[in-house]
């Protein structure tokens, strides 16, 4: 892992987001609450902010971080069709959070998946990226729209 000890503690903060496009139908059924597994958000929200809190013990050379906030949000899309999704991580401390909010949007994409394969398994996941981050000595950043 890469010594941060000399790194002043800031807070810091990132936003991340991924697509997962799906046929109208299967929208739908997300939107409206009808998948047979349950509520698909509620689950992918929880496994999301489960996710950014476990990062360190997913990707090798994490830091394990005291996360003060992990946040995952939907937003369902018909042009083009899917939800996209979306998570917010902060904290105060000496690395930088885009691990996190990056992991929370990869798991919670997978989770809606999985929630809704038994009805279309040919779902896209995609377009996962960073956002915004602040905090931390690279100053922030954010992604061109």
């Amino acid at each position: 892992m890469v010594d941060v000890s000399d790194k002043a503690v800031t807070m810091r903060m990132a936003v991340a987001d991924g697509f997962v496009s799906m046929t109208a139908e299967t929208l739908a059924l997300a939107r409206d609450g009808r998948a047979k597994k349950g509520d698909v958000l509620a689950t992918a929200r929880i496994a999301g902010i489960m996710a950014a809190k476990r990062t360190a013990e997913l990707i090798p050379l994490c830091h394990p971080l005291q996360i003060t906030k992990a946040t995952v949000d939907f937003r369902f899309s018909d042009d083009p069709v899917g939800i996209v999704v979306s998570a917010e991580v902060k904290v105060g401390g000496q690395t930088g959070v885009e691990m996190e909010a990056l992991t929370a949007v990869s798991v919670a994409c997978l989770t809606i998946y999985d929630m809704l394969k038994a009805v279309e398994k040919d779902m896209v996941i995609g377009s996962i990226r960073l956002v915004e981050k602040t905090g931390g000595k690279s100053g922030p950043y954010r992604a061109a729209e």
